[in-house]
């Protein structure tokens, strides 16, 4: 989707457009609604009257082909109380609403109620995750089906800086949003660890330094906790790390860490086979660490990250881990492999204690697709968080609120540390059913690999996909969510 944005003017409309005027409630009409009304010799007025389009939200009404104006279609459409706007969801509702309404550009009039250009700039994030589609292997779609908007114009008092914070932020998180859905929509036969790895590697050209472990060097570092996950696939795991110094040089990075299981089948312990195909997006976590660097050097955030992934794919092979096994992760811990589908904590050990031991980091946050207890304790609303400090809690609160996307922190503490006890090795990997708090201790299980680190763990197995959505900005299933959070978190805490 091509943005601009423009200066308010009306004069004729543009051509060939379909243009959108808000209305708030309580709130005198915009200048550019007045315009539009006289050009069209009270049209407007009265087909926001008729239509009661008095600002409440939801109500709307469309002009086809108003007389006066080039404009082929004018939507009048109330957007609630002026102090309670929100931008993002504005440009998503009405870009959603348009996509395919014939015409190639949307005209979107902010200009009039004293919005500024980071609202505009806002709209059009919005408006670039609304028109988000994964329509790549599909060959036969008739062109009725397609999206017919291709630019989105948003009309703001000054342009000029509400572009500055398009190029410099909004942009950005708009691009690592998409790549990261992108990540989660491609089938396993297309992206697997190694393919995975080298689309990574063409980040580089974006300025950030990337590394990719093969298995050698991974058995070399003792990283047999994220080796065993893979041993039954014949496609290679493999380790990438996407470093960024934007920072002052000398000052500790930040480490983002992200499960890469490309295709989940449950390994020994094989999934049911219903519902097994959305395995494919069991590395969610990877994609929105991997979105978020984009973001940050697309950006060229001032602050040293690093982003880790650990990338597998869990198979039912005849060289699989069995239930039962134990295997010894980097730390030099053991691990019971009571059930191989509980595979993500397995990666995510490994990765985290590379991250810590490597780059010393003053904080590490993980994300994971990694429980479905928390889909039971959450739904499909907020993700989990964990952590062992406060500080970062209230940090991802506050990321939360300002990128849109939910998180919901959940406790950890010594008490559940007994559950992941094992008898036969240092823990194990998963809790009998009976005891419950199945996301809490997967959180316990990783605790056990930061160290003094301060850390948190992010679940995001109720948000990284999801069905039957009511947000705009969200399509049917790849959300990319966790690359908005994490660039946010880096962008309000470690930058400067």
């Amino acid at each position: 989707m091509k943005i601009s944005f423009i200066n308010p003017q009306i004069k004729e409309g543009q051509a060939k457009s379909v243009a959108v005027l808000p209305v708030f409630k309580g709130a005198k009409p915009s200048d550019a609604y007045k315009t539009y009304d006289k050009l069209s010799k009270k049209r407007v007025s009265a087909a926001a009257k008729a239509g009661q389009v008095d600002g409440r939200t939801g109500k709307s009404t469309e002009i086809l082909g108003p007389d006066g104006t080039k404009t082929n279609r004018l939507y009048v459409t109330g957007c609630g109380k002026r102090d309670e706007f929100n931008a993002e969801l504005f440009g998503a509702r009405v870009t959603k609403a348009l996509l395919m309404c014939g015409e190639t550009t949307l005209v979107i009039h902010l200009d009039g109620y004293g919005l500024s250009p980071t609202d505009a700039a806002q709209a059009a994030l919005g408006a670039v995750l609304a028109s988000y589609r994964f329509d790549k292997y599909r060959t036969t779609l008739a062109a009725d089906k397609k999206p017919s908007l291709k630019s989105v114009k948003i009309a703001i008092e000054n342009p000029a800086k509400a572009r500055a914070a398009w190029n410099n932020f909004y942009g950005p998180v708009g691009e690592g949003t998409l790549i990261a859905r992108d990540l989660v929509m491609e089938p396993a036969n297309k992206l697997y660890p190694v393919s995975y790895a080298k689309r990574i590697k063409k980040m580089e050209t974006l300025g950030l330094k990337v590394q990719i472990l093969g298995e050698a060097a991974m058995k070399k570092l003792g990283m047999d906790a994220l080796l065993g996950v893979g041993q039954g696939s014949p496609r290679a795991s493999q380790l990438v790390i996407m470093k960024w110094d934007g920072g002052k040089k000398g000052t500790k990075p930040v480490c983002l860490v992200g499960k890469g299981v490309t295709f989940d089948t449950g390994g020994i312990s094989l999934k049911p086979g219903a519902g097994m195909w959305d395995m494919k997006g069991d590395m969610g976590g990877s994609a929105a660490v991997v979105g978020a660097m984009h973001t940050i050097a697309a950006r060229k955030a001032k602050a040293n990250v690093i982003g880790i992934v650990g990338l597998v794919e869990n198979m039912p092979d005849g060289k699989a881990q069995n239930p039962g096994d134990i295997v010894t992760s980097m730390s030099g811990q053991t691990i019971e492999v009571l059930n191989t589908d509980a595979e993500g904590r397995l990666v995510l050990a490994d990765a985290l204690w590379y991250a810590k031991g490597k780059f010393k980091p003053k904080a590490m946050i993980n994300l994971a697709t990694l429980t479905g207890a928390i889909i039971t304790c959450l739904g499909h609303e907020h993700a989990g968080v964990f952590s062992n400090s406060d500080e970062i809690a209230e940090q991802l609160q506050k990321a939360a609120e300002n990128s849109s996307e939910a998180v919901w922190r959940l406790p950890l503490n010594k008490a559940y540390d007994k559950l992941v006890d094992s008898p036969n090795a240092d823990m194990k990997n998963i809790t009998a059913g009976a005891d419950g708090a199945g996301s809490i201790t997967a959180g316990q299980f990783l605790q056990r690999f930061v160290g003094d680190v301060p850390w948190a763990h992010i679940d995001i197995a109720g948000t990284a996909w999801k069905s039957n959505r009511s947000d705009p900005r969200e399509p049917t299933w790849a959300t990319g969510f966790g690359a908005r959070l994490m660039n946010r978190w880096v962008a309000d805490n470690h930058e400067g």
